[in-house]
């Protein structure tokens, strides 16, 4: 939390990332924990950062990086391709703890903010 605050403004969400924390929130039981968190989606999440499209300029660079990767015998998960062509068409970087995933993509910078 931190860290987001010290990068205030300077953050968004690709609307890949919005669809896992929807769905992930949709696949929980009814209570409490469940309404919190869709409030905390759409009250924090969605009012203060932008939620950034796959459009045609990430879909064109994915699908170049998706061939390439497959050819090399190193596919790339859809959502994470997804990702990280928003994050590269915007010139942004991805911030997650699955650095792995990410990991060799060229022109996308990633950090794990959840590393010490």
């Amino acid at each position: 939390m931190a860290r987001l605050a010290a990068h205030r403004g300077e953050c968004a969400i690709a609307s890949v990332t919005w669809h896992e924390a929807m769905y992930g929130v949709a696949r929980l039981p009814a209570g409490a924990r469940r309404q919190a968190l869709h409030r905390y989606l759409h009250e924090v999440v969605a009012q203060t950062l932008p939620i950034l499209p796959y459009d045609a300029p990430a879909a064109a660079w994915h699908g170049g990086v998706r061939g390439q990767r497959e050819r090399l015998g190193r596919p790339l998960a859809f959502a994470d391709g997804q990702i990280a062509a928003i994050a590269r068409i915007h010139g942004l970087v991805v911030v997650t703890a699955n650095f792995a995933d990410f990991a060799g993509l060229e022109g996308v910078a990633v950090e794990n903010w959840t590393a010490l």
